[in-house]
């Protein structure tokens, strides 16, 4: 194998058990404490808070955030609290297509609701902030955009993207380190392939100039992260 293809690998695309919405609940909600964790440990939560903290001191008064594909909500739990430390309060709402997640009554989010990041139920500019932190590498680029373009008209100040950046480095750290945190055997299997489906930081650029028309900057954050903000108009 080249180097090229070892430091870059190809974008592969998987299939995810968490992604059947018949996958038993338990093991829905079980694997995503996991996430939940994975995200405090590997930087997930880290990358996201840092690429929204910008953004959170520049508001004033309140503001209302959409967290899409929100899971058990932990990142729009932390950006409230990092709010209030701003005399901000932000309120959040999750929307995510599993109803486990959805009725779950430990959600991190004021409101949780169920739908998919291709039909937001919200007017046009209705929202304040839209964020999707791990969610597009579950789609290709051409529906990534889609979904890109479906948060840029609901949010009125900006669009935040967290994703994962693309590595045999970091597919394998995680698998390695899944033992010893005691991650559920789905949540090891869909945590390497999400990996394997993250980006390298030109293709989230592509896929955001796609949605919007802009080239935004992407960042590379610890842990193997990427992330993004735009205004949408």
């Amino acid at each position: 194998m080249k180097l090229t293809g070892i430091l870059n690998p190809a974008r592969r695309r998987g299939i995810e058990i968490l992604d059947d919405p018949l996958v038993d609940p338990e093991v829905m909600r079980r694997s995503m404490r996991d996430v939940e964790l994975a995200n405090v440990v590997f930087g997930g939560r880290r990358a996201a808070i840092a690429e929204l903290a910008p953004i959170l001191k520049s508001l004033e008064g309140s503001a209302s955030m959409l967290d899409v594909g929100t899971g058990r909500g932990d990142i729009p739990a932390a950006a409230r609290t990092l709010a209030l430390k701003t005399g901000l309060s932000l309120s959040t709402i999750g929307i995510d297509i599993s109803e486990p997640l959805v009725s779950a009554s430990d959600a991190g989010n004021d409101f949780m609701i169920r739908g998919d990041a291709f039909h937001l139920p919200f007017g046009d500019g209705s929202i304040d902030i839209v964020l999707a932190s791990q969610i597009l590498h579950h789609f290709t680029a051409d529906q990534a955009a889609e979904a890109v373009r479906e948060m840029s008209r609901v949010a009125r100040m900006a669009v935040v993207l967290s994703d994962l950046r693309r590595s045999f480095a970091a597919a394998a750290g995680l698998w390695i380190s899944s033992f010893p945190l005691g991650f559920h055997p789905v949540s090891r299997h869909d945590g390497v392939i999400s990996v394997m489906r993250g980006f390298l930081p030109a293709e989230l650029g592509d896929i955001v100039e796609a949605a919007t028309g802009k080239r935004p900057r992407v960042q590379r954050r610890l842990g193997f992260r990427l992330t993004t903000s735009f205004a949408p108009r």
